[in-house]
Order: structure tokens, then sequence, then C-alpha cells
């Protein structure tokens, strides 16, 4: 198995930059409620978001596949969560969906490339689906 190192650096107050493997800097930040400056996604809106893009380029890329001429297309990913005050605060459901605008657009495409997304090449998706484990270890230096 191929390892997928991100390294993520504390940036002060609640601010943290990730660095993926790629060397495309992302900053997550918390709300002033939590004592962050907003100055970034926080880590469950990135979680959401990389759902979404996931999802979002195969689906297009797919559809270029089959000529369809998208000339428009957004995906809203809506996550429930447990409510505030309870811990952990996992979300119980995510619902992705896939907005697309274009000349002569064949539903039956669209659903074809969702399906493919949802159910073959999204490693988000699939990941979550997954429930893999999860460790966490620590190092004192």
């Amino acid at each position: 198995m191929a390892g997928y190192l991100t390294t993520v650096n504390w940036k002060g107050g609640m601010a943290f930059e990730a660095m993926p493997p790629s060397g495309n800097a992302l900053l997550m930040d918390a709300g002033p409620d939590d004592g962050g400056n907003s100055s970034g996604p926080s880590p469950v809106e990135t979680l959401l978001a990389a759902v979404a893009g996931c999802s979002a380029m195969d689906v297009i890329m797919i559809l270029q596949k089959k000529r369809q001429k998208v000339t428009s297309y957004r995906v809203e990913v809506d996550g429930e969560r447990i409510p505030p005050g309870t811990y952990p605060r996992p979300f119980t459901s995510i619902t992705i969906r896939h907005i697309v605008t274009g000349e002569n657009i064949d539903p039956e495409a669209v659903c074809r490339a969702v399906e493919l997304s949802d159910e073959k090449y999204c490693t988000v998706i699939t990941t979550l689906r997954a429930a893999p484990e999860v460790k966490s270890e620590f190092v004192v230096e």
C-alpha cells in the first residue's frame, strides 16, 4: 500500500497549515467563537469540501468523456451532525447534490456519472464509507 503523508503545522491561535504531497498548502482555522480568526475553512468544512471536490472532479471528467456540453456545474454538500454539547460530533448523514446546466444535457449521463463517482472513483466518499482504522500517536521533541 502507498502512503500519503500530509503534515499540518500550527501557525498560532487556532490556525493550522496543511502541506499535502502536492505542495499546495491549505490554511485551516476556527471561527472567533472557538478561538480562531476565520482565516480559512475549519477542518470540518474542509472534510465536506473534499467530498464535493472529489466527486465533482469525477463527474465533470465523465460528462466530458460522454460529450455532454456542461456550461455550469456546482456541488452542494449538506452534512448533518450530532447537536453541539455532545461529543464526539460525527456526521450522521452527508447528502451530495450535483447541479448541472448545459446544452441538451442527458439526465441519464449525469445519473451514471454521479453513480460512477459515488460507487467507484471518489476516494474520499469510499474512505468515509469504509470507516478505516484511525490510529493516533505522539512524539515529544
